[in-house]
């Protein structure tokens, strides 16, 4: 390390970067200086015990031709504390095995009492020393699966002592004599709009007709969660809730998340509201206000209700339906209208996520697929509406932001659907040639995997410390302010925006020291927490693939590159990737595929294509 100009810099024979490991136990270096234009292969005998995702200090190493090298001098950050692993005996040799990569590891215990433990047996060991930390059982029963795929990503389920007893200290009930300063909206019919299954509720909405203003009341967190509590530490390390199929990973204790946070109906709450103003005739905000209030949901409605109603089924309604129903049905018109202004200058794109049912040994019995249906809308424009207000009182927060495509990448994906008959007649802005692609894909019946194309060759909505507009929404300011239960991103705006609302400069400043590194954080935190899902989701696929080997089912293929992957569209398979050994495949044909192999340690399912261009499916 040379001193130059008053900056220590590194010899040139030396680079820090993070490392990546491929399955042959390869190692590459992908430098932090902007002059290598390619990364550095690093032999696995040269890793010194570094893996993926860790920064290291490396030094080239220099040979005749080939591509250059690098051995790693010293690890300075592992990626995580700890890795999970499962054990093999190899040779009379019990050996670990990392679970994400199957990559052989070395385990800091003796033969004798590795020999102890059952086949199989998961293991939580710390990454710097190999130390077995945790056992986590066996990858024979199903129920460790959700231990594997949080002990992937280093994510935790029980929170500490500390912060259960900080939430449990609330209490279960708001007294609102408690809070004179704040204003009393209880004697408004909010209602809450859900999911059947969900147990946390964020947001509750209203709208009064004669002033034409639609309330949007978030649970105000942040009158609980203070900055260096022990929960919003904890908090902030989950950064999300994590949902599986069976049960969810709360970002808060249950005390806060599921209690006297929550906006249950026929409880009083605490909330903190947006008044959002709206000229009917012209269909836009007008006025938007922040306000911290008490209030009283009326009800708590699933989505499916909702969408009866919507749908002019009122069989099942009474006098409290009647009074919600008469504010709803007129604000469902009202939200139609913003979200038809807003596609114009906006993406729509179509998707299906997909719901598990899991027996009581955690095994994969069942799945629905789950579109977006009018209630959904509903509730999704309102909180549009309620962001965007949010993120028009600040200049500089956190911000969620999602960046144009390039152009290279939309013109590598143009290519790819020209194959198969796609085209886009617009040579206009980047919105039309979306939609002209999508009306094509409409024509062939192939909307969603065209749509799941398009996004892929976009860039990943972010947080962001600065205003960069969100290019999928169409909007100039755009920000998270809705689930403050559910994301770390939300907490943080709703403390920002107390703050400028109650004028407190110092605060302010407070909140937004070091806020480029907290937004960046969250990013990390928010890919993190969705990847355990996925994880968990392909555990269950693979394990009722091992138990079906030999199986045919239909599927689509959705990458017929470098490795073809095909997505099974039949029985609890749905939406399941497999992994084929053909070549010779077509984007979107439809075919029959055999599974031949699943590998339950690396959630991966092996396949081979039996039968060509199925139409019905």
């Amino acid at each position: 390390m040379k001193l130059k100009d008053g900056l220590y810099k590194l010899d040139s024979k030396y680079r820090f970067g993070v490392v990546d490991v491929s399955r042959s136990g390869a190692g590459y270096l992908s430098p932090f200086s902007a002059t290598d234009a390619k990364d550095l292969i690093i032999d696995s005998f040269d890793l010194n015990s570094a893996t993926k995702g860790d920064i290291v200090l490396a030094k080239r190493v220099f040979k005749k031709g080939g591509r250059p090298k690098a051995k790693v001098i010293e690890v300075l950050k592992k990626e995580f504390e700890t890795i999970a692993v499962y054990t093999k005996t190899v040779e009379n040799q019990v050996i670990g095995f990392n679970i994400k990569t199957d990559l052989p590891i070395t385990l800091s215990a003796s033969q004798k009492a590795l020999k102890e433990l059952p086949e199989g047996s998961v293991l939580k060991i710390d990454n710097t020393n190999n130390i077995i930390v945790e056992n986590l059982g066996v990858l024979s029963d199903p129920k460790v699966d959700e231990k594997i795929s949080l002990a992937i990503y280093n994510k935790k389920e029980f929170f500490s002592q500390k912060a259960e007893d900080e939430a449990k200290s609330y209490g279960d009930a708001v007294d609102k004599s408690m809070y004179p300063n704040r204003v009393d909206l209880t004697h408004l019919p909010f209602c809450t709009i859900d999911p059947p299954t969900a147990k946390d509720f964020d947001d509750a909405i209203y709208f009064d007709k004669k002033e034409s203003a639609l309330y949007v009341a978030i649970a105000d967190v942040s009158e609980y969660v203070h900055e260096k509590s022990q929960i919003d530490r904890e908090a902030r390390d989950r950064g999300f809730s994590i949902y599986f199929p069976h049960k969810s990973i709360p970002m808060l204790p249950r005390a806060l998340s599921e209690n006297i946070c929550s906006l249950k109906p026929e409880v009083d709450r605490l909330a903190f509201v947006y008044k959002i103003t709206i000229d009917q005739k012209n269909v836009k905000v007008i006025k938007e206000e922040m306000i911290e209030a008490i209030i009283h949901s009326k009800r708590r409605y699933t989505y499916d209700k909702i969408d009866l109603f919507l749908e002019g089924d009122f069989d099942q309604k009474d006098v409290i339906d009647d009074k919600i129903l008469e504010y709803l049905l007129p604000l469902n018109r009202l939200l139609e209208k913003f979200r038809f202004l807003r596609l114009q200058n906006g993406c729509e794109f179509r998707s299906t996520d997909y719901s598990m049912t899991l027996d009581a040994n955690q095994n994969l019995i069942d799945i629905k697929e789950e579109h977006e249906t009018p209630s959904h809308s509903l509730i999704e424009d309102a909180m549009l509406l309620a962001n965007k207000a949010a993120a028009h009182a600040f200049e500089r927060g956190i911000f969620r932001v999602h960046s144009e495509p390039s152009s290279e990448r939309i013109e590598e994906m143009m290519d790819d659907l020209a194959i198969i008959g796609i085209y886009s007649e617009s040579s206009g802005d980047i919105y039309d040639t979306i939609k002209s692609l999508q009306k094509s894909a409409d024509e062939k019946d192939l909307r969603q995997e065209v749509d799941k194309l398009i996004i892929r060759a976009q860039k990943q909505a972010i947080y962001s410390h600065e205003n960069l507009g969100h290019f999928g929404l169409g909007f100039e300011h755009y920000t998270h302010f809705t689930s403050p239960i559910r994301r770390y991103s939300d907490l943080i705006v709703h403390r920002l925006l107390k703050a400028i609302k109650n004028r407190d400069k110092k605060l302010q400043e407070y909140i937004l020291k070091n806020i480029e590194i907290t937004a960046s954080k969250v990013s990390e935190l928010e890919r993190e927490s969705a990847k355990v899902a996925w994880d968990y989701m392909d555990r269950k696929y693979a394990r009722w693939a091992k138990e079906n080997e030999g199986a045919i089912l239909t599927a689509t293929i959705v990458e017929s590159e470098k490795t073809p992957i095909a997505k099974f569209n039949e029985g609890v398979m749905i939406g399941a990737r497999v992994f084929l050994i053909d070549s010779d495949v077509e984007l979107f044909e439809h075919v029959k595929v055999e599974i031949l192999e699943s590998h339950i340690t690396l959630a991966k399912i092996i396949g081979t294509i039996v039968e060509r261009e199925i139409k019905d499916v």
